[in-house]
């Protein structure tokens, strides 16, 4: 599965941005996906998960609750983050990934990351 993601640019703070992850053609969306972000000097954090099977749920690190937004679109298997009152400390490279199995703790698939930047 080749994730493929859009979206990411330069905002000012307070700003909004929303960032598309896209299966590749022929493969369908895993049911457990999470947006990751990295800044330079820093580590990879995970910022929002969803499960999308019969026990439906997100998740959202703190620094972005009630901020962020994931959701998924199957008929487009596309997943998004809704992004907003970005603050400069929310630039980062965005990457989005999923899990093959979702009783693994490790994501399978990854994408290329979208650099996000907030001034």
């Amino acid at each position: 599965v080749q994730l493929v993601e859009s979206g990411g640019g330069s905002v000012q703070a307070g700003g909004s941005l929303k960032l598309s992850c896209a299966a590749s053609l022929g493969t369908v969306m895993s049911n457990c996906m999470a947006w990751f972000r990295q800044a330079p000097g820093k580590e990879r954090e995970e910022v929002a998960a969803i499960l999308t099977t019969s026990r439906y749920s997100t998740s959202y690190a703190r620094s972005v609750k009630g901020r962020f937004t994931i959701s998924p679109d199957s008929a487009r298997n596309t997943l998004y983050l809704q992004m907003n009152s970005l603050q400069p400390e929310d630039s980062a490279v965005y990457t989005c990934a999923g899990k093959k199995y979702c009783y693994m703790k490790t994501y399978d698939y990854w994408g290329q990351g979208t650099q996000v930047t907030v001034s």
